[in-house]
């Protein structure tokens, strides 16, 4: 079965998440992906628990099947070998800070005169202009600067981040749609572009609608826990063993939950007879489900839930997630055999498709383990050319 992106070839010199998770969607939808990275340490990811045998497992989770090369872009005959391979490549990504390129002489407006095809997509922390561009940034700076952190937690405890890298991961998912809409644009026009993607904007967009609730009301949301003020019931309700979060977002869903609590009286008392009036009465109508749920497991309470048709679900851990046999229905249970770690257990593609085909494409590469293969089947080096340009150390110290 052929894949979505076969015969686009995409050039990754990028380093932790979001940058390798941005390639890691097009490797898995087809693209050959070809890591660049530093010598030595390589990308700093290699060093993120958790390990396995000395191996990161976030790293080969976030750069399974590609390919590894090392250049030394202090080395002039680096860049030339970087130009040239980008002549002879699609897609180039990159999330260093904005000026980088252009001071190793890799900006877009050089590397297009070396390939007008290209699609370059740079991925920063605040994009490449504005008044904030030239700041370093991680996940979670980014999730307090955007608003997110605001409003996450609790309103009488400090503002939470996410327990994901949501930032990162988000920021990953936009790059690479952004990457396949400019390809697809490319086939109608020939043209090439650059992609200016940026975790700041990423994050504002995911406010959402706490965004629109400033600009239209003038409200500043705040931090509500696990409820949506504007729903009700909308929030986690504890059980005789965990929790459960139900969502009733209208008066059907509710009548079904009262139904499920063995109580159809409570969708007639006017407390709780449409939205409005369960909004304003929302502690009470929360202790009266805890009176409920508190008597259940969560086993027992979901099965009701579900018997009743009420929106909602367990509160899972990792373990469970892992566990479930949707999970594994789905297709999230991938084993990477990587070489000097044996297999390790990883996530699958959240993309099916019917007629082409999406999958994990190997392992990991190891630092430099494909120098040879670029130099030699990709560039067509000779073989005197291809130990001259080793020894120069234009791809690291000769070993």
């Amino acid at each position: 079965m052929a894949s979505m992106l076969e015969g686009i070839r995409v050039i990754d010199f990028t380093t932790t998440v979001a940058g390798p998770g941005c390639t890691l969607f097009l490797a898995d939808m087809g693209a050959e992906v070809i890591k660049v990275e530093r010598p030595g340490l390589g990308d700093e990811a290699r060093i993120f628990p958790p390990y396995k045998e000395g191996v990161s497992a976030s790293f080969v989770t976030l750069n399974r099947g590609k390919r590894g090369i090392v250049l030394d872009l202090k080395n002039p005959r680096a860049v030339e070998l970087f130009k040239e391979l980008v002549a002879v490549s699609d897609v180039l990504v990159e999330n260093f800070r904005p000026g980088v390129m252009k001071r190793l002489g890799l900006d877009y407006e050089t590397l297009r005169q070396v390939n007008p095809r290209l699609v370059m997509c740079s991925i920063s922390g605040y994009g490449q202009y504005g008044p904030l561009s030239e700041l370093p940034a991680y996940d979670a700076v980014i999730q307090a600067m955007c608003g997110l952190m605001s409003t996450t937690g609790y309103p009488d405890l400090p503002p939470l981040r996410t327990g994901t890298l949501i930032s990162d991961i988000s920021t990953a998912f936009f790059s690479a749609f952004a990457i396949c809409a400019a390809l697809f644009r490319r086939e109608r026009t020939g043209e090439g572009d650059h992609l200016d993607v940026s975790m700041y904007d990423v994050g504002v967009n995911l406010l959402e609608a706490k965004f629109v609730d400033y600009t239209v009301t003038g409200n500043i949301p705040q931090r509500t826990g696990n409820r949506y003020p504007y729903i009700t019931p909308f929030d986690t309700f504890r059980t005789a063993d965990g929790y459960v979060f139900i969502i009733c977002a209208g008066d059907h869903p509710f009548h079904n939950l009262c139904q499920a609590m063995g109580k159809p009286e409570l969708a007639e008392d006017p407390r709780f007879k449409d939205l409005f009036s369960r909004n304003a009465n929302e502690p009470a109508l929360k202790e009266i489900i805890e009176e409920w749920s508190t008597k259940l497991t969560t086993q027992e309470v979901w099965e009701l839930m579900v018997k009743h048709g009420v929106p909602g679900g367990p509160i899972h851990n990792v373990k469970e997630v892992v566990e479930h046999p949707h999970t594994a229905a789905r297709g999230l249970i991938v084993d990477i055999e990587q070489p000097g770690a044996g297999t390790i257990t990883t996530f699958g593609p959240p993309v099916k498709s019917r007629q082409t085909e999406i999958r994990p494409r190997g392992p990991a590469p190891a630092l430099g383990q494909d120098n040879r293969w670029f130099l030699e089947q990709l560039l067509g080096k000779s073989p005197d050319e291809v130990e001259e340009i080793l020894a120069s150390g234009a791809m690291g110290p000769v070993t």
